[in-house]
């Protein structure tokens, strides 16, 4: 686990680009499986923000908006697609079913999903949590690996704003 302190925007976006890059050389482009990614935070916490910046280090040069209400934002950005998740307004993990959210699991994607424990039971297990709290004037930022794949990006990431 890492914990990172971030006062303005502008340094958890720099921080979400480093993220990213490192992200992209720890995924290996032949693996047949997916990387999930949970967002976990309050509303305004900055799950939206780290995301965009996220998408725009993998190639997305448009706006990057948050999906509250069409739940996904696709972002095809070769050899990966990426997916924002927001299951905020979702009132039944069983509405995932509905709109075929085991496609978006395939090889090849990078799924971003912020309120994840609103689709308990209907999506994959997080490689990477990420946990944004309010702190001071700022923001903290814990990262928690699953697996070792995700560990292993953890240990490669510069460790500039260390908590």
């Amino acid at each position: 686990m890492m914990s990172l302190y971030f006062v303005t925007e502008e340094e958890m976006l720099d921080f979400g680009h480093r993220f990213a890059m490192e992200l992209k050389q720890g995924l290996d482009v032949n693996q047949n499986t997916s990387f999930v990614i949970y967002l976990n935070g309050e509303l305004g916490a900055g799950k939206t923000t780290l995301t965009r910046s996220i998408v725009r280090a993998f190639g997305h040069n448009g706006n990057v908006k948050s999906p509250t209400y069409t739940l996904v934002e696709e972002y095809h950005l070769a050899p990966y697609a990426l997916y924002h998740f927001d299951l905020y307004r979702l009132s039944d993990p069983e509405e995932l079913e509905f709109m075929g959210i085991r496609d978006y699991f395939r090889p090849q994607t990078v799924c971003l999903l912020e309120w994840a424990s609103r689709g308990e039971g209907m999506i994959p297990d997080a490689d990477f949590i990420i946990q944004i709290e309010y702190a001071d004037i700022g923001r903290t930022i814990q990262l928690i690996p699953q697996n070792q794949q995700a560990n292993q990006i953890l240990v490669n990431l510069p460790q500039n704003h260390t908590a």
